[in-house]
């Protein structure tokens, strides 16, 4: 890999959701993440990849269980947060208004220099973006 190119997302949030492929429609629509994989039959999504163009992705699936009747996943419908960093905070606000995504906390700049907004998914996860891409990572030796 040369200088120029962004390693593959190495750490994948995931979320589950009661109706997935909804989700997956909602977060392409709304949001603008890329559909790049879907496994699962029927309604069930068994695993689905979205990546944002900019960068990184989630993974997410149908909330379930198991054939042995247990629900192996800790993870809840609707329990989900993440910061989604973005150059175009305020184009991708006007995307998920259009799209008829709840807005939580509207644009605005932060302190620390960053544009921000907050968004909410019709499963009820909660989704930040801005521009603020985290602090400088150290080099690795």
């Amino acid at each position: 890999m040369d200088a120029t190119e962004t390693p593959a997302p190495q750490v994948w949030p995931s979320l589950r959701a009661t109706d997935a492929r909804a989700l997956i429609r909602f977060l392409v629509e709304a949001f603008g993440f890329q559909e790049v994989v879907t496994h699962g039959e029927g309604d069930i999504v068994a695993h689905a990849e979205l990546a944002w163009p900019e960068g990184g992705g989630v993974m997410l699936g149908s909330d379930r269980e198991t054939p042995d009747g247990v629900a192996h996943w800790v993870g809840k419908p609707g329990g989900f947060t993440a910061y989604v960093v973005t150059a175009e905070p305020d184009a991708v606000h006007a995307r998920a208004l259009a799209a008829g995504a709840e807005i939580t906390t509207a644009p605005h700049d932060t302190e620390y220099g960053s544009r921000d907004f907050a968004a909410a998914d019709p499963e009820g996860n909660r989704w930040y973006f801005g521009t603020y891409p985290g602090a400088p990572r150290p080099v690795a030796r």
